[in-house]
């Protein structure tokens, strides 16, 4: 019998935590296994964090082990609080509450936020708000003309799962596990409350009195973040870091290389803002090297790209346009920091609104991924370019196409 001043083994505690998920949840990755079990733990040191990373389970289809997912974290993780729908006036209250800080469980979170949903914008705030320490909201109290405001704290951890995908501002706060229907070959146990729920209590118990133990080391760590993340990204995973660096053992390796591996994929996923996905489409399928573009060659273009969402932008078949191109670069701004706006471009054919390259430049260095490989090209197939070589617009005249030859002749001019 172990003696109760026995030192907690974290490693070995959190492999029970991983293999406990692993009976009932099938996962899409091994680093979905390794940062649930860490978010898990993570929930217990809620109070020695300054942030806390959302986890967010989210598929294309029902029936893809998203609830099972959440049900198995609130047997695990402290004071949890599941529900489906909530204002949130009670989520602060929740929050407030005696107790200690709960751990908020948001099933069918599409329901919130889904396109017939509505804007739900006090609820997106709260989550947007609630990962950083003292985040408060200023709410009024009392009854008819007997009202005070008073402040409401939004801090604490919260585990989603829904259908689709959820707010860019709440996606980039999230650890994102995107799941998927079992394979033939795939076996989860079947979980059954009454018995299970026991089993995955006495974990949460055991990882609270681990919690106890370490607390004071989690609050003054700074972990060692993995080689390319940094600012959101770095302030999502470094509560589950410090948590994996405080168990010891294999956990710090592999929970680098999930966080490498989770940050990828999101930055691969789909809920990549449109903005962004204009941005780099601007810049690696229309202008190609051009210094300036009329708007109606750059509509074109785009309407031209497949897999994109140019030709649709409201679900009923209604295409990108000048006014809403626009708007949307109007969002940017230029190396200046003036908003980006159409300005008239001198051709042969006359002078159209459109866009410079130049002004695009700031926001394509720190917006887009990194621009894909391509082999030089001859002067005159420098035209906007999509999939496999194929000419979308002729050269316009008046419009200088920078390439390869150009350029060395402005350097050695």
């Amino acid at each position: 019998m172990t003696s109760p001043n026995t030192p907690i083994d974290g490693a070995a505690l959190l492999d029970e935590v991983e293999a406990f998920h692993r009976r009932f949840n099938v996962f899409p990755r091994e680093a979905a296994y390794v940062a649930v079990t860490l978010w898990d733990a993570h929930a217990h040191l809620i109070d020695a964090f300054d942030g806390t990373a959302r986890l967010a389970f989210l598929s294309p289809e029902p029936g893809s082990g998203k609830s099972r997912a959440l049900e198995i974290v609130e047997t695990l993780t402290p004071r949890a609080a599941t529900t489906v729908n909530a204002s949130a006036n009670a989520l602060f209250r929740l929050v407030e509450a005696d107790g200690g800080t709960p751990t908020l469980l948001f099933d069918e979170i599409d329901t919130v936020f889904g396109p017939k949903a509505g804007g739900n914008e006090e609820v997106r705030g709260f989550l947007n708000s609630g990962y950083r320490r003292g985040a408060k909201s200023l709410r009024c109290v009392g009854d008819g003309s007997n009202q005070n405001t008073e402040w409401f704290s939004s801090f604490c951890a919260v585990a989603m799962a829904g259908l689709g995908s959820l707010p860019d501002t709440i996606l980039t706060r999230s650890v994102i596990i995107r799941m998927r229907k079992k394979a033939p070959n795939e076996k989860a146990e079947p979980y059954r409350r009454r018995v299970h729920e026991r089993q995955g209590h006495a974990l949460r118990d055991r990882l609270a009195k681990w919690a106890d133990t370490i607390r004071d080391d989690i609050a003054a760590a700074w972990p060692e973040m993995p080689e390319g993340v940094s600012d959101r990204p770095a302030d999502v995973w470094e509560p589950l870091l410090a948590v994996a660096d405080a168990a010891g053992g294999h956990w710090p390796e592999r929970a680098r290389v999930a966080c490498l591996e989770l940050v990828r994929a999101a930055g691969e996923g789909s809920g990549s803002s449109v903005g962004i996905r204009l941005l780099t489409d601007l810049r690696d399928k229309v202008f190609c090297g051009a210094e300036r573009m009329p708007t109606a060659v750059i509509l074109e273009v785009l309407h031209r790209i497949d897999d994109a969402p140019w030709t649709d932008m409201d679900g009923n078949g209604k295409p990108l346009n000048a006014r809403m191109l626009s708007k949307m670069l109007g969002e940017y701004v230029t190396v200046t920091n003036e908003p980006i706006r159409p300005r008239s471009i001198r051709t042969a054919q006359g002078v159209p609104k459109g866009y410079y390259a130049e002004d695009l430049a700031d926001a394509w260095l720190r917006y887009c991924p990194p621009p894909p490989e391509k082999p030089a090209t001859s002067a005159t197939s420098a035209t906007p370019q999509v999939n496999g070589g194929e000419s979308v617009a002729e050269e316009l005249p008046g419009i200088r196409y920078i390439t390869p030859q150009a350029a060395t002749a402005d350097r050695t001019a």
